[in-house]
């Protein structure tokens, strides 16, 4: 039995929310991933020290505030920048592989979303009455 044009929208509608949720978890692994990155790429060449350049341009209120490259050196701490150096481009095959699947979940998604505009735009009367009869509607 074909399903009814309020029961294709519900679908859709579900569907995308799936989808919605997929491109949510990929993005925030990415996130992680790239930070991961930066970090392995800092502990080997050692950002340089804040403020140097510029101590004399800025507001002495601004310029007392500049943390010492010790306090900074403590986010770095530990790391074997040998070891970080060989994960540089684990990390890269990573992120592009999540990138490719990233651009998978949005194609899938707009398709989806392009269905359901379809849906609600082809028949808006029965998609309006069938979604106001959806248990905790109307």
């Amino acid at each position: 039995m074909t399903p009814t044009v309020g029961q294709q929208v519900v679908d859709l509608r579900l569907d995308r929310r799936a989808l919605r949720a997929e491109r949510a978890r990929v993005a925030w692994w990415r996130r992680l991933v790239r930070a991961r990155l930066d970090l392995a790429v800092a502990s080997v060449s050692g950002p340089g020290p804040l403020g140097e350049d510029v101590a004399f341009h800025l507001p002495v209120d601004v310029g007392v505030h500049v943390p010492r490259p010790s306090e900074l050196g403590v986010v770095l701490a530990g790391a074997d920048p040998a070891a970080e150096l060989a994960r540089v481009n684990e990390l890269r095959d990573l992120d592009s592989r999540l990138a490719v699947y990233l651009a998978g979940v949005d194609e899938a998604l707009q398709t989806t979303t392009n269905r359901l505009v379809s849906h609600l735009a082809g028949s808006p009367g029965a998609t309006l009455a069938a979604i106001a009869e959806l248990p905790g509607r109307g």
